[in-house]
């Protein structure tokens, strides 16, 4: 069975990890399906239902994106809130429609890895950071792993730096989908 990669990405024509990301993935249709929601939502209103129909049919997923000031991109926070919903994802009738899921993010982030720490510039791991993530899955009884995290895109785009991470979200995603 596939994986679901759910990229949210608000210019992903611009970007250069995310977008070398999707390239990979595409190579792969056997593996992975990628649904691009600034893409499939450019206006912002989401098609509830179809996306709950679409969370339905994989058993695991991915949600691609870039740190935006210590959070989500603001339509992915816009999905949480209307795709899952009560009924639906939660609640004593809803059947739980995402429980027992294998979810898990996967962030670009600007910063190098070691300002994300107690002692270092932002003070806050990605795992602290992504806490409300974890909590809002494990809260409709998804399965939900650890990020994977790409760290110092802002520093250093070089073309070679962006290709050292395409083998290493390969590999994040072979494991997951174990």
């Amino acid at each position: 069975m596939k994986t679901l990669i759910l990229v949210v990405h608000p210019h992903l024509n611009e970007s250069l990890i995310n977008k070398r990301w999707v390239e990979e993935l595409q190579k792969h249709p056997d593996k992975y399906e990628v649904h691009q929601l600034y893409e499939a939502y450019p206006d912002g209103r989401i098609d509830v239902a179809a996306e709950q129909q679409l969370m339905e049919r994989y058993e695991r997923i991915v949600f691609q994106y870039p740190l935006y000031w210590f959070n989500c991109p603001p339509l992915f926070k816009t999905w949480l809130d209307e795709v899952l919903t009560y009924g639906w994802a939660y609640g004593s009738q809803s059947g739980y429609k995402m429980g027992g899921k294998k979810i898990a993010l996967a962030i670009t982030a600007g910063i190098d890895e070691h300002e994300y720490a107690a002692s270092g510039k932002y003070r806050y791991t990605i795992e602290g950071l992504t806490r409300p993530f974890e909590l809002t899955f494990e809260y409709v009884k998804a399965d939900y792993r650890r990020p994977f995290v790409f760290y110092g895109i802002e520093l250093n785009s070089s073309e070679e730096w962006i290709e050292q991470s395409v083998p290493l979200y390969m590999k994040f995603l072979e494991e997951f989908s174990r």
